[in-house]
């Protein structure tokens, strides 16, 4: 482990210049000892730290698992049908302003049960009047789905 004055820690934060949380790295005896370990920034890399690391990966694989069926499960909800959004219009067929994220936020709550923040809608193009149109929800960590909604006159 100690040779030539260099030491081997596990991160237990993101350290700048260094590596990331959960990984294991080189650095001088004196830098891991004065700076890193006091300010809980690291820990040294021994039988049980390893084993708490271990543990640690595994919960967190667990709950991006728990945490991208739940998404899935989502995706396939809002996919099954299209969601209707009601508009008031006028004889052309026109609408009376144009349709927002909060409308479609509204509109999946209670057409689907679900909270979906309006940030997270990215409607593609100005709707103006009736018509199916297509939205983006990005739920983050790189997932997102392409969701179909209607415009009907109220």
């Amino acid at each position: 482990m100690q040779a030539n004055n260099i030491m081997e820690i596990i991160l237990i934060q993101d350290v700048d210049n260094l590596g990331a949380a959960n990984e294991v790295v080189s650095v001088k005896n004196g830098y891991a000892r004065n700076y890193l370990i006091p300010r809980k920034l690291a820990v040294e890399n021994n039988n049980s730290n390893k084993k708490q690391l271990e543990e640690r990966l595994k919960q967190a694989r667990k709950k991006e698992e728990a945490m991208l069926a739940e998404i899935n499960s989502v995706i396939a909800k809002l996919n099954a049908a299209p969601l209707k959004l009601g508009a008031k219009t006028g004889t052309s067929g026109k609408i009376f302003g144009s349709v927002t994220n909060l409308q479609l936020s509204r509109a999946i709550r209670e057409q689907k049960g679900y909270e979906i923040d309006r940030k997270k809608i990215h409607i593609t193009e100005d709707i103006k009047e009736l018509g199916t149109y297509k939205a983006t929800i990005d739920f983050g960590g790189g997932h997102s789905t392409e969701v179909e909604f209607e415009v009907v006159a109220e």
